[in-house]
C-alpha cells in the first residue's frame, strides 16, 4: 500500500533518496494548481511563470481539461496506430485548417517531432535524386533536443559535451545572419533548421528578414526549410504558430510544450511535397497519436483558438515588455543590457554572469517562480491566459531583487 508523504520535506528527502535528480532545481513540491498559481505540499501558494517550461499553456486545473480528461478515461485511452482514432484526426484538421501545412505526424514530444524532421529532410533529398545531400544547417544558441541527433543539431557546446562522437551531417550558422547561412550551404546540405524565437538560447527572435531570407535561399537550392516551434508554437507567441507573424511558411514545423496541456505529446506538421516522405516503416513511435494525447491537444487547441486565448497572449505580453521596460529604465539601467519577446515568452537578458541569484529572490521573498536561461537572460514563459494584475506582481518581484542585490 502507498502511503502518502504530507510534507515538503518528506518529498523532498525521498526525492533525493530515490530520484535522478538531473533536473530538480528548486526544493518544492508541487501538490496542485489553479490558473496561473500552483500550490506545494506545505499549503504555500506560487505564481507560476515558468509554466511547466511553457507547457502549461491554458494554465493548471482548467475546466475542460478536466472535463476532457474525465471523459476519455471512460472510453479508451490507448491504441495502436495502425488503427485511426477520431481525436487525432480532430486534432491534426485543427492544425492543418489554421496554418499553411497539409499533414500532421504526431510524437511524444519536441526531441522526437524535431528527430522526425531531421530524417526526412534526408529522405526527401534522396526522394529527388540527390543521395549525397544529408547536411542540415542549424543556428549558433540553437536547441533541439536531447537525443543524439537533435543534441548534435543543437547549436551549442554544453549540451554536445560528454557525448562524442557525435553523428555526423551538421553545421552551425549564426542566428540572424543571413550570409553565415549562405556560406554552408553546398552539395551536401538537404534543409536548413532554425527556431523563429530561440527559446533555450535567450529568447531571441528571428528578423523578418533573416526568415524571409531563409525561405528564398531554399527555394533557389531546392532544399528543406524547417522551423523548430516546440516551445514558441501552440499559441506561446499569440498566434498557433510563431512564424506566422513572419508570413514565412516553412516545409515542415515542430510543435509541442502547450499542445497537451500537461500530457506529452508534439507534431511534425509538413506541407507540399514534405507530406509524401515519411511512408510506413520510415518513422514512428508506439504511443504517438494516442487517443489520450490527442483528445487534450484537440481540447487544448480548440479553447486557444476559439475562447479568446491567443488575443489575450498577444495583449498580456505587449504588457509585460512595456511594464517591464518602465521599471528597469526607472531602476536598474545599468543592469539590463535588453528586453525582448513575442506574446508570452519574453526575457531579460542582464548585464551580470547570471540571472540565477534574480530567480532565487523571485521565489524566497515574493512566492514567484522565473527562470534563468543561457547563463543570464531572465525568462518568462507563464500560462497564456495569465492577467496584466499578475503580470504586476511579477514584475515588482524582480524589481525588489534586483533592489535587494544591489543590482
Amino acid at each position: 500500500m502507498i502511503t502518502k508523504f504530507k510534507t515538503n520535506a518528506e518529498v523532498i528527502e525521498n526525492g533525493d533518496k530515490y530520484l535522478y535528480g538531473n533536473h530538480i532545481r528548486m526544493p518544492l513540491a508541487l501538490e496542485g494548481g489553479d490558473g496561473a498559481w500552483v500550490f506545494d505540499k506545505d499549503g504555500n501558494k506560487y505564481l507560476d511563470f515558468v509554466g511547466g517550461i511553457a507547457v502549461n499553456g491554458l494554465g493548471h486545473n482548467h475546466p475542460r481539461i478536466q472535463e476532457c480528461l474525465a471523459e476519455r478515461a471512460k472510453t479508451i485511452l490507448h491504441c495502436s496506430n495502425y488503427f485511426y482514432n477520431e481525436p487525432a484526426v480532430q486534432t491534426a484538421k485543427l492544425i492543418v485548417e489554421n496554418s499553411c501545412f497539409d499533414k500532421v505526424l504526431f510524437a511524444n514530444s519536441g526531441a522526437e517531432a524535431n528527430e522526425g524532421q531531421i530524417k526526412l529532410a534526408r529522405k526527401y533529398a534522396k526522394d529527388h535524386g540527390h543521395p549525397e545531400r544529408f547536411v542540415v544547417i542549424t543556428m549558433k544558441n540553437s536547441f533541439h533536443g536531447r537525443t543524439l541527433a537533435t543534441c548534435t543539431a543543437t547549436g551549442q557546446y554544453g549540451v554536445h559535451r560528454y557525448f562524442e562522437p557525435l553523428p555526423d551531417g551538421f553545421r552551425y550558422a549564426t542566428f540572424n545572419d543571413l550570409d553565415s547561412v549562405k556560406a554552408l550551404v553546398d552539395e551536401y546540405t538537404c534543409a536548413i533548421l532554425t527556431e523563429p524565437v530561440q527559446g533555450e538560447g535567450g529568447v531571441r527572435p528571428a528578423t523578418p528578414e533573416f526568415l524571409k531570407g531563409l525561405r528564398e535561399l531554399c527555394d533557389e537550392k531546392g532544399i528543406l526549410l524547417m522551423f523548430d516551434e516546440v516551445q514558441v508554437g501552440s499559441g506561446r507567441t499569440g498566434k498557433l504558430f510563431a512564424h506566422q507573424y513572419y508570413g514565412v511558411e516553412p516545409d515542415t514545423c515542430s510543435m509541442a510544450k502547450a499542445l497537451g496541456s500537461g500530457v506529452p505529446i508534439a507534431a511534425l506538421c509538413a506541407r507540399g511535397e514534405a507530406c509524401n516522405v515519411l511512408t510506413p516503416g520510415t518513422h514512428g513511435s508506439t504511443f504517438a497519436g494516442g487517443p489520450l494525447a490527442c483528445a487534450l491537444a484537440m481540447t487544448t487547441l480548440d479553447v486557444m483558438l476559439n475562447e479568446g486565448v491567443l488575443n489575450n497572449c498577444a495583449e498580456v505580453g505587449e504588457y509585460f515588455r512595456k511594464r517591464a521596460h518602465e521599471v528597469i529604465e526607472k531602476n536598474h539601467p545599468d543592469t539590463v543590457d535588453e528586453i525582448r519577446g513575442l506574446g508570452l515568452i519574453n526575457g531579460i537578458q542582464l548585464k551580470k554572469p547570471s540571472g540565477q541569484p534574480v530567480v532565487d529572490l523571485c521565489f524566497k521573498d515574493n512566492n514567484v517562480l522565473i527562470n534563468n536561461t543561457n547563463g543570464n537572460v531572465l525568462r518568462f514563459i507563464p500560462p497564456l491566459i495569465v492577467t496584466k494584475e499578475e503580470v504586476d506582481i511579477v514584475i515588482n518581484a524582480v524589481d525588489a531583487a534586483m533592489t535587494k542585490l544591489g543590482w
